[in-house]
């Protein structure tokens, strides 16, 4: 339905249309916020690293390879002189028989010295760790990043939920600043017809005075709330538009009210099932029993196996005794830290709880917020229906007053109060219908029916 209407007085115009702009049911715009919202894409975002970041975790089971390798300047090369070992060392030249003594002493000294390595040395190899018991450190640190994207996962949905009800707000406002602008338009229309006819009994001598000026005054105060009824639907439809992401929007689905209220036990158990607040918390209940864990399993023994491969050593008498490669289990066993092991264990013991009690509360938050939205629902229902009869008061009140003010027998400022409790009647009725769109889609966001709602949105659409 294209929001174009035209209403004319003397001297003055104006036209509330849009131009090139794009239709838009509520489930399309709904469809479009979902695509183009930078807050919900960039909460895509934080799940997507939360996962990234459970992967990485995932490999904590994997062994570890690495490559090393290392280059040693020594302060001289590593070398043995027999001549300090025993016997020899032992041994007195001077109770040696001479000939053995001389002929001990005219061997080279070079000839007894050992070299075990260079003084620059070389060395690469391949080197493994496969932790196979860690007290279960490992588990709970994967544990707690699976919980992480859980709470990332609802932190999004309950952005989306936030985002639909704030749709409801503007998309709907622009569909009451129409109907503002309309019934303004119709007051101006009216009472422009009446400053016409009040100047024409004037000149007849058949009002006085005042009652065509009191017409002309009203008429002017209408006409600047026709202007500011006009702009305030301007910045409504901008306020939509700049959500879509649109130059321009026109509304489609119309104000609706049920028949029947949502029955509020099952608005109330399926709030309590399944929030993502509620199961968020969840999730940060899972992180921290899973911190407890952690921190427990660091009194706990690692047991780990390990090898190493050489792939390059230099040429020396070491290089050929080490052996080339080895294999074997490790344990490390935690006796005296300096983290504070203990405290630790207390501290995820109190966030543990802390998630529970805080989980509690938010149960009887969401409680208190079905039972407050419910009843803003009931309240805005009973004031559209008691404003029904307002209506019709208003409404013959002013058809009454249009008859007698033609036959002379009823005043000008009569007439004029009627115009403006017809048009207050309205105006109060679009308010009660807006106030009740509002509470039904807060109800619906927080029980999770968002389709509930964009199904009742849309068949106002079809009926329009």
């Amino acid at each position: 339905m294209k929001y174009t209407r035209w209403i004319i007085w003397p001297l003055l115009a104006f036209s509330v249309s849009s131009v090139q702009a794009k239709d838009y049911p509520f489930a399309a715009a709904w469809q479009q916020l979902l695509q183009v919202s930078d807050k919900l894409q960039a909460s895509v975002q934080e799940v997507h690293r939360a996962e990234a970041e459970k992967h990485a975790a995932d490999d904590l089971n994997m062994p570890s390879l690495s490559l090393n390798g290392s280059y040693t300047r020594l302060e001289k090369p590593l070398e043995l002189d027999l001549r300090d070992l025993n016997p020899i060392a032992s041994l007195d030249p001077s109770a040696l028989p001479p000939a053995l003594g001389g002929a001990i002493g005219a061997i080279p000294g070079s000839l007894f010295i050992t070299p075990f390595t260079e003084q620059d040395v070389f060395r690469s190899s391949l080197q493994a760790m496969w932790p196979i018991y860690t007290g279960g450190k490992i588990t709970a640190a994967q544990g707690i990043k699976a919980a992480h994207v859980a709470e990332k996962e609802h932190e999004h949905e309950l952005s989306t939920r936030d985002l639909f009800v704030q749709l409801v707000d503007r998309y709907y406002a622009v569909a009451v600043s129409q109907a503002l602008v309309d019934t303004r338009g119709q007051l101006v229309e009216s009472l422009t017809k009446h400053a016409s006819h009040a100047e024409k009994l004037e000149q007849q001598g058949q009002i006085a005075k005042v009652e065509r000026l009191n017409a002309q005054v009203a008429l002017e105060n209408a006409k600047v709330d026709y202007t500011s009824a006009t702009r305030q639907l301007e910045m409504a439809q901008i306020a939509l538009a700049k959500m879509l992401h649109e130059r321009d929007v026109v509304t489609q689905s119309q104000l609706f009210m049920l028949a029947n209220p949502p029955a509020i036990s099952q608005l109330t158990s399926l709030t309590l099932s399944q929030h993502p607040a509620l199961k968020l918390l969840e999730a940060k209940e899972a992180q921290a029993q899973g911190l407890v864990t952690l921190e427990q399993g660091q009194y706990h023994p690692t047991v780990f196996l390990y090898g190493n491969y050489t792939l390059y050593e230099d040429d020396s008498l070491f290089a050929k005794m080490e052996p080339d490669w080895m294999v074997g289990v490790g344990v490390k066993v935690p006796l005296l830290s300096r983290d504070g092991r203990s405290g630790k264990v207390e501290a995820a013991k109190s966030a543990l709880l802390q998630a529970r009690y805080t989980k509690a509360q938010t149960q009887q938050d969401l409680s208190l917020l079905v039972e407050q939205s419910y009843r803003q629902l009931l309240q805005a229902q009973e004031e559209v229906n008691s404003l029904q009869l307002s209506m019709e008061l208003a409404t013959e009140n002013k058809r009454l007053r249009d008859i007698a003010f033609s036959q002379g027998l009823s005043t000008s400022i009569e007439k004029v109060d009627a115009e403006l409790k017809l048009s207050a009647v309205r105006m109060q009725e679009l308010a009660a219908q807006y106030r009740y769109i509002q509470a039904y889609a807060r109800l619906m966001a927080v029980s999770g029916q968002l389709d509930e709602f964009i199904g009742r949105a849309s068949l106002t659409q079809e009926k329009s």
